[in-house]
């Protein structure tokens, strides 16, 4: 929540006189209207988990929220103080603001005439304050930018301090010891690969704060055209004209409506033209890239997205102190989310992979070092650990897992599905011995749904099955299956075996 509210205080200090003069209004004062401005924003989000990021714009923005029949799409209302708590949600990948929604839109017979109408569309559609909206979102965009390149910098000093001769370095370590700054987080500070990451990332961000105080005194004398594109997404078997058709003639009369200079790769405004079946929305994108990549730098071959993380997790409800544990983690997108969002419970991610283990120790370096450049000051950590172990034995006590949530293998990238059928019933065996009985509980993700529905018919006594969502993975139809701990006792199969064995 911490998050919510600096994004919140950011937004807030934009100063809206300056956004308001380089869009061309007429009539009342702009700054008024902004107080009031009501617009609809929609999102895209994982596949079968459009009633989890529904249920978390009520709780966090307190808006309405309308789950679209395009599945993996959600539409809520909101004035313009909360678009940045907005950017703060954790279940949505991009963002746009809403031009006009077309629930019924009566399609003409002929593909000529379809078209026709889409270049007639663009002249009539209401863009003022949506367009509002994304100058805002922008000039947000570029001030947080800006902050942050100040907390870089700063940070940059530490560390070329500590990079001058003995004295420098000395001087540099009495600094931090006079902030409470432990000899471990020293240890990291002075490891060579996180320093050349930390000084490549600032003096890249100098380079481009330069750039952009040029380019703004530039556009003060010499205001340029904006670029634009028009992507068209587009469902449904019963359209006469293709995406690409419609994103042309719809973008023609975009450009010819505001005079912009179409450009397909370096553009400052997206225009969306979202059609399925009867229903057409036309809206502004708010993000350049999915918000899903949000935790992650170093990627795996089947990393999962942290958008997909949080949905499973909240799937599970975590309680403060609830232990949470990925026991194949892969690259630690489910911990790290957890950890980010759940500070008050504790992560553990572990996998058989040493290179797995190894690449989630960097991503929970990577976003601690981001931490530390945000905030400016000593970061003491995320609630998490990262472990090598063997899934069918877990290094853990009997039922002291609270909640365990991972990404099982699929068998296509990873493993096989020969192996899975040895591989799931000894996982969800050891699962059940580590998972409290009576209120554990399980989130697991799988497309080899065969494999599992058979393991798991073998262990109705320790595991029930709550609820099944089903989800799209890289064009995979797979899903996540939500379980509940049984109240029975774990028994060892070798003790069963030795109770059934008359003496």
């Amino acid at each position: 929540m911490s998050d919510v509210q600096e994004a919140t205080n950011q937004l807030l200090d934009v100063n809206l006189d300056e956004n308001w003069r380089s869009i061309q209004v007429t009539g009342s004062d702009p700054r008024s209207e902004s107080e009031h401005l009501q617009v609809t924003v929609g999102a895209t989000v994982p596949t079968g988990f459009e009633q989890t990021a529904a249920d978390e714009v009520r709780e966090k923005l307190g808006s309405s929220c309308k789950i679209s029949k395009d599945r993996g799409k959600i539409y809520f209302d909101i004035s313009v103080e909360s678009l940045a708590q907005v950017h703060c949600l954790r279940s949505v990948d991009n963002l746009f603001v809403v031009v006009k929604q077309f629930k019924d839109y009566q399609f003409k017979e002929t593909k000529e005439e379809v078209l026709k109408d889409f270049e007639e569309l663009a002249g009539k559609l209401p863009w003022s304050d949506p367009l509002k909206v994304w100058k805002i979102n922008t000039s947000f965009k570029k001030k947080k930018t800006k902050r942050k390149k100040m907390n870089q910098s700063s940070g940059k000093e530490k560390i070329d301090n500590g990079q001058g001769d003995k004295t420098d370095e000395k001087d540099d370590k009495k600094g931090f010891t006079n902030n409470t700054l432990d000899s471990h987080i020293l240890d990291y500070y002075e490891n060579p690969a996180i320093r050349e990451e930390i000084s490549t990332l600032v003096g890249d961000d100098l380079a481009s704060c330069k750039d952009e105080k040029d380019e703004s005194s530039k556009e003060e004398t010499h205001p340029e055209v904006l670029k634009f594109r028009v992507t068209c997404n587009r469902a449904g078997e019963k359209h006469c004209f293709s995406s690409n058709e419609a994103a042309r003639d719809f973008g023609g009369a975009v450009q010819d409506h505001f005079k912009w200079k179409a450009d397909m790769t370096n553009f400052d405004v997206e225009v969306l033209l979202n059609i399925h079946d009867n229903e057409i929305v036309v809206g502004i994108a708010l993000t350049e890239e999915s918000l899903h990549r949000r935790n992650i730098t170093h990627f795996g071959p089947t990393t999962l997205r942290s958008t997909l993380a949080y949905g499973m997790l909240r799937l599970c409800a975590p309680q403060p102190t609830d232990i949470i544990v990925d026991p194949m983690c892969g690259t630690g997108a489910i911990p790290i989310e957890g950890a980010t969002e759940w500070s008050n419970c504790y992560h553990i991610a572990g996998d058989n992979n040493p290179l797995a283990v190894n690449r989630a120790a960097n991503n929970i370096s990577s976003l601690l070092t981001k931490s530390q450049i945000k905030e400016g000051k000593v970061s003491w950590g995320l609630p998490i650990d990262a472990v090598q172990w063997d899934i069918c034995n877990l290094p853990l006590r009997t039922g002291s897992v609270d909640i365990i949530v991972t990404d099982m293998p699929f068998g296509k990238r990873m493993g096989s599905k020969k192996r899975n059928w040895n591989l799931y019933p000894a996982c969800l065996q050891e699962m059940s011995r580590v998972c409290r009985p009576g209120t554990g509980r399980a989130a697991l993700l799988t497309q080899d749904k065969k494999c599992f529905t058979k393991a798991l018919s073998g262990m109705g006594h320790v595991w029930r099955k709550v609820h099944t969502v089903w989800v799209n993975i890289g064009g995979l139809h797979a899903a996540v299956y939500l379980l509940k701990r049984t109240p029975q006792a774990f028994v060892h199969p070798s003790e069963q075996d030795r109770e059934r064995t008359p003496w």
